[in-house]
């Protein structure tokens, strides 16, 4: 090739490149999926919390939540499985399922999360907890802390351990909205649900807050989420039920397929309720919990697709007919990690190629004469073709929709699982080509 020839075929990649930088949306300051308003969350009895401004790495915003917990709170708690858990997460395993007799705290900072950072994220756990527990008279064994943000710089906990005489005097049983703001990164929106259970006639409340928007993969996805009830539930009980809570609801979801180092999801139950004590999953005051509980939990798992970074879909995958429940998973989670399933969404593409492949390399038993593909109620393929009633004129207009749902019936078994995404814009690469800048 010429040396002109050369410079008009840059000449052209360049051009290519500016246009697409132009028209690559820069996105709302809000997800276009957000829910209208936080919602209005009610007073749980026996939390208060607070917020302060600590500069930890954000100038002019609160970065750090303090939630008082009432002697007697059980508390439970599921973590992410990276190998390379921060200093907090390190910290939070070994202390659930103390003794609950006293009470307890949870502390979190946003802008930085003290993951990879030696001995030193030891030493700033450390040093939080200690100050945490002389402010409210607390074991350190009872304090519980979590820091999201930058990986590998060390955390300025002297900022944060500054502030915890201005948080304790702050304590509020009504700041969990401002709570949920605090613990935000590159979260567009505060996430909050809340639902209420009737156990033998007396009425708990189950309030959630979570943040999440980037870095979300299910082992146990990642974010960090706190969810706090009144009703009094044993620890060994409580745990039990946000473990297995956890698989179908914040271990579902997925935006990018990347797994954090902070991952914490923990339950909170102060015991103030007066009701007789659940120590027993079997009995009906377990499932009336467990139900209200799973209603938080799946909604805020929702909240944090719908603020997947750059998400402009929200889109479930629904898997039936598989040959074990391992394999409804695998499928599942192929399609809504694959970028090209994902892109196709966001350019409002009905390419079911794509599901083809994804479900073909999920390693999950398949047979082609058997696979049948939906875009909504809209039958794309089957019996190992194009199916004859489908136009690619009503695929299209199917994905122009802001909720997908794409279904995948193996048909080689009876076992299914559903999970949920976002698609993939140029909003995502922006966000995260300038994440530490």
């Amino acid at each position: 090739m010429s040396k002109k020839k050369q410079k008009i075929k840059a000449l052209k990649a360049e051009v290519k490149r500016l246009r697409r930088a132009l028209e690559a949306p820069k996105g709302p300051l809000v997800s276009p999926l957000a829910p209208a308003a936080f919602p209005e969350l009610p007073i749980v009895p026996g939390v208060r919390f607070a917020t302060a401004a600590a500069g930890v790495k954000y100038a002019g915003r609160t970065d750090v939540m303090l939630a008082e917990l009432a002697p007697g709170t059980a508390v439970a708690g599921v973590f992410t499985r990276s190998a390379t858990r921060s200093a907090n997460v390190l910290d939070c395993q070994a202390k659930i399922g103390s003794a609950p007799d006293a009470g307890a705290a949870i502390i979190v900072n946003s802008g930085n999360s003290n993951a990879f950072t030696g001995a030193a994220g030891d030493a700033s756990v450390a040093a939080i907890c200690d100050a945490v527990a002389q402010g409210l008279a607390l074991p350190v064994d009872r304090v519980f802390t979590a820091s999201t943000g930058v990986i590998g710089q060390r955390l300025p906990h002297d900022r944060i351990t500054a502030k915890v005489t201005e948080l304790v005097d702050a304590l509020h049983p009504d700041g969990v909205a401002q709570a949920a703001a605090a613990i935000m990164t590159t979260d567009t929106f505060a996430k909050g649900a809340k639902a209420t259970a009737d156990i033998a006639g007396t009425p708990v409340q189950v309030v959630g807050i979570a943040k999440g928007s980037g870095m979300i993969a299910p082992d146990m996805a990642t974010m960090l989420v706190y969810i706090f009830t009144d009703a009094a539930i044993a620890q060994p009980t409580l745990q039990a039920m946000l473990a297995r809570l956890t698989d179908r609801t914040f271990n579902a979801i997925t935006v990018d397929s990347d797994t954090s180092t902070s991952d914490s999801l923990m339950l909170a139950a102060t015991g103030v309720a007066e009701h007789a004590m659940i120590d027993d999953l079997t009995i009906p005051e377990a499932a009336a919990f467990e139900a209200a509980l799973h209603t938080v939990m799946h909604d805020l798992a929702l909240q944090v697709v719908r603020d997947g970074e750059g998400a402009t879909k929200l889109v479930e995958v629904q898997v039936t007919g598989a040959a074990s429940e391992a394999d409804a998973r695998k499928v599942a989670s192929a399609i809504a990690n694959s970028p090209l399933v994902k892109t196709a969404i966001a350019g409002e593409d009905p390419n079911w190629g794509r599901i083809v492949m994804a479900v073909g390399k999920s390693g999950a038993v398949a047979d082609r004469d058997t696979l049948t593909i939906r875009f909504g109620d809209i039958v794309v393929a089957e019996k190992g073709w194009v199916s004859p009633e489908y136009t690619e004129e009503a695929g299209a207009a199917y994905m122009k929709n802001d909720q997908i749902t794409v279904a995948v019936d193996l048909g080689v078994g009876a076992a299914r699982d559903t999970m949920w995404t976002c698609d993939l814009t140029y909003r995502y690469v922006e966000i995260n080509a300038d994440y530490r800048s």
